[in-house]
Order: structure tokens, then sequence, then C-alpha cells
């Protein structure tokens, strides 16, 4: 057979592991493998002619080339975040604007063709929400698909973890510890946004690991008044006299919807989050005296970014996503097709891709999040999943 993989959205730590073990296993297995360049967008872009140049869409992987990149982060098949259902005029591909003129093109049908093109008898995406909504849409008309999910906010539906969650919440909490010491030497308060669009587990995890003293998160609209007041008293109650408090990029003041850097959309309808966090640092400052007998407290706000996202895998995701790439081949290799590889309650499976679109994937507030203290809520370890918070 030969097999088509590709990554879309943000890249995240653990997805060279996962193509390596696909590519190892494949070929092993006497099948060929071929790596889809820019996500979606590499699908888009092939012009169909044995003399055309399409070094830029696709590449025949082999042993030599996932072994070199198995140990480093990012994607080697790098990522976009487009969408072929529906690409702005000015994104349609050179060859196709005489086909497609309309302000936002569906180009599935060119898609389809170009996987016919390629040969491709499976595809394995690997994505978040947003790429693998597609790639239900693609299965639904004919194409055999094997997802992966990978995101760091950990909010794909069907599965307990995604490639990347791990690394974020290993690097939320290096960072954070390590930003204590300014916010202990100065006295202050401490701000810090982390990735989190619509779920919260990227804030819960880390404080309910000691990272922060509260967090918000986009599951609950916070009250400002009352995370100052609870900031003011953990900082007096901490001997260096400082508090932390992680902010989800997706949080939102109660009464407010969520902030944004600017109002354009990507192809998925998205637009860009960010300045929830100095948002909230500017409004700790101007509320702190009413709890601290009138005197003022400065904010040291940082917002970690990409820089969660960059660098190698930690330890869980370079194992899992190697189990998650043979997984994807056992599927495969059974002629199984329009399934999602997880992991639920410790046990790794398979699930039907189309739970990806049938619910959004958020955190459970009556059961993990103390909407009073405004961190995390937990009863009894016993029983839970590996990284205690599943959806809702």
């Amino acid at each position: 057979m030969r097999i088509g993989i590709l990554t879309g959205g943000g890249d995240v730590p653990g997805l060279n592991p996962a193509i390596r073990a696909i590519t190892i296993r494949a070929l092993r297995e006497g099948h060929e493998v071929i790596g889809i360049r820019r996500g979606w967008a590499g699908l888009t872009d092939i012009v169909r002619n044995r003399d055309a140049d399409n070094s830029n869409s696709y590449v025949v992987l082999t042993e030599q080339i996932v072994n070199r990149v198995v140990r480093t982060g990012g994607t080697y098949l790098h990522s976009s975040r487009t969408n072929p259902a529906s690409i702005p005029k000015l994104d349609v591909p050179d060859h196709l604007k005489n086909k497609f003129s309309d302000e936002k093109n569906d180009i599935t049908s060119e898609v389809l063709k170009n996987i016919d093109y390629l040969g491709l008898d499976y595809l394995i995406p690997m994505g978040g929400d947003d790429t693998l909504s597609y790639a239900v849409k693609l299965f639904n008309q004919g194409v055999k698909i094997v997802a992966i999910p990978k995101t760091m906010d950990n909010d794909v539906n069907g599965t307990d973890y995604c490639i990347g969650f791990s690394t974020c919440v290993t690097r939320t909490i290096e960072l954070t510890h390590a930003l204590r010491t300014s916010a202990g030497s100065h006295e202050r308060f401490l701000v810090i946004e982390v990735f989190g669009r619509y779920a919260g587990y990227t804030a819960l995890l880390p404080t309910m690991a000691g990272a922060s003293d509260r967090c918000v998160i986009p599951e609950y609209k916070f009250n400002i008044d009352r995370l100052t007041e609870l900031l003011v008293a953990d900082r007096y109650n901490n001997p260096s006299i400082y508090s932390v408090v992680l902010v989800s990029e997706g949080a939102m003041f109660h009464g407010a919807e969520m902030v944004f850097q600017e109002e354009q959309k990507d192809m998925y309808g998205h637009k860009k989050l960010g300045g929830i966090g100095h948002q909230v640092s500017l409004k700790l400052k101007e509320l702190a005296p009413k709890y601290n007998n009138q005197r003022r407290i400065n904010v040291i706000y940082q917002k970690l970014g990409y820089i969660v996202r960059s660098g190698v895998p930690d330890a869980v995701d370079s194992v899992v996503p190697m189990a998650y790439g043979n997984l994807a081949l056992d599927l495969v290799l059974k002629r199984k097709h329009g399934r999602l590889v997880n992991l639920t309650n410790g046990r790794y499976g398979d699930v039907p891709l189309d739970i990806v679109v049938s619910a959004n994937k958020n955190v459970n507030i009556e059961k993990y999040y103390n909407t009073d203290r405004l961190r995390p809520s937990y009863k009894s370890f016993q029983n839970s999943p590996f990284f205690i918070v599943t959806g809702s």
C-alpha cells in the first residue's frame, strides 16, 4: 500500500516521533510512505502533471529521514492552518484560479483528485479538532482515514490525551517556577498567559501541580475583583510575598467576551487570541489597593506562547506518539479506517473518527474547578486517569 501522512495546525513536540513510528513500521511491513508537506495545503497545491515539480507538496519518506528528525521538536513535514473547504480567493493555488474565484472556495474536489493522483490507499492526518474536522469531511467522501490527535490544549474529543499536551504542561510548570524568582524578589503578582482557546487543561493541570495559586479558564467567566482578593491573600500568605495566576488565552472576564489580537479570522473561522493576560495584569494593578490597605501591588506579566511549543518533546510526548503511530498502522494493516487512535483511562485504543465533531471537549467545572476559589477542585485520585482531568 501507499500511505500518506500529514501534520496540520500548530506544531507541537512529539509529531516527529509519530512520523517516524508510522514510517518505520510501514516500510518494514513492505509499504510506501508519502509525507504530505504543510498539512492540507500540500494536498491543495499539487499540479497533476508528471513533469511538474511537486517537491514542495510531498516527499517520499525513508528510514534515514525519519531517524534523523525523531529527536527534534516541531514537524519535519511542516504545517499550516489550511482548510481546503474554505480557501480565500488570494490563497487559491495559481493553477486553480481560473476554476475557483469566489471570496471563499471549497476545493475538496481537487484534494480528492490529488489523493488519487498520488495513489494513496490510506491517509493518516495528525492534528487538532480543526485539522481532523476536515479529515471527517474527506472520510465521508470515501477517503480511508486513520487519524492521530495532536494539540497543546488537549481538547480533541474522544481521547484523554493529545500529542503535545505533556510537554506543554511540563514547560508551563518549569517556566512558571523560573519566573517566581523575579516575582518573589520584587514582591509582585505574577500573571502568566498560557494556551487554551476553549479548554482550560493547560492552566488547570500546572496549577494542580503547584505551579500557581490560582487559574482562570475559558469554561468559567471569572470575577476580576474576586481574583484580586484571592491573589492579595495568597501574596500575604507566601513568606516571599508574591502570588501567581495562570490565565488561559481564552479566559473571559465576567460579562465580557474573548480577547483577540486582531479581527482577521483564519480559514477555520478563528480570530487570533491574545491579550487577556495583559488585561488581567492591568486590572490587578488597579484593584489591588482595594484589598491591600490602599497600597498598590506591581505585576510581572509573561505570555508563554510559542516557547512551550518549541524544542524537544518530553518523555510522555516521545513514548505516546510512538504508540499512536503503531496503533495507526495496526488499523491500516487490518484494513480499518474512519478511526481516531486514542488513550482513554490509561488504555490505548481507537474510536470512530466522527467523534471529533460530535461534541466539544471542555473541563467539567462542576467536577474539576472551584468557581469561588478559582483553582482546581478534586476530592480523590482513586481510579482517575493518568492526567486526572478528563473531558466533560
